[in-house]
């Protein structure tokens, strides 16, 4: 697949980025992801997620959902009061990525990576030339992929321990992570893949 049909898929998502070179790392960390993710299922047994994250693409809506849920909780002036502008965008640039590589660089089965948040973080270090943030914002986006997972940080099917969120961004993170797995919560997606929002306002 082509970067810039890549980058297409997720104009949207990359657009709620407000600082300039941080919308061009995002764009750059999405349009090196491997082509599988833009065509996968989020989940490799179907158990653990919604309907619409099933399917060709269903990696990808999850993400998209994983966004959605933190710019409509980081834009209430409550829940959003205690992150900086930066802090928002390198919320949305780590849930933008934070299953780039769930299924690891190359898909060899069917079968998810448990590791898959080191693995995009390692890979994120290893891009780091390609990046103009500073490493400190590197350490804060490796830090909230890497805990995605929150007390899902053992298997029995591997050794790795995940970290367990602690900060308040990466709590944050693993919310909008949980909150876009959830089966009960349903969205719609156009033909573009976007989600449908129909809020016109914010009445309850």
């Amino acid at each position: 697949m082509e970067k810039d049909e890549k980058i297409k898929r997720f104009r949207k998502e990359i657009s709620y980025i407000k600082d300039f070179n941080l919308k061009a790392d995002a764009t750059y960390l999405v349009s090196v992801l491997p082509d599988y993710f833009f065509e996968v299922d989020a989940s490799s047994t179907g158990k653990y997620h919604p309907k619409y994250a099933a399917g060709n693409m269903g990696l990808a809506r999850h993400v998209k959902a994983a966004v959605k849920m933190a710019v409509e909780l980081l834009s209430n002036p409550i829940i959003g009061r205690p992150y900086s502008e930066r802090d928002k965008d390198l919320i949305i640039i780590a849930l933008l990525i934070h299953d780039g590589l769930k299924y690891g660089k190359v898909k060899t089965d069917k079968y998810t990576k448990f590791d898959h948040p080191l693995l995009i973080s390692n890979y994120i270090k290893e891009v780091r030339d390609h990046l103009k943030m500073s490493d400190e914002d590197i350490a804060k986006i490796c830090s909230m992929v890497e805990s995605h997972m929150g007390p899902w940080n053992v298997s029995s099917y591997s050794n790795v321990v995940l970290p367990i969120p602690k900060a308040p961004m990466e709590k944050f993170v693993h919310m909008c992570d949980y909150l876009a797995s959830r089966r009960f919560i349903n969205l719609e997606f156009d033909d573009n893949n976007d989600i449908i929002d129909e809020s016109k306002n914010n009445e309850n």
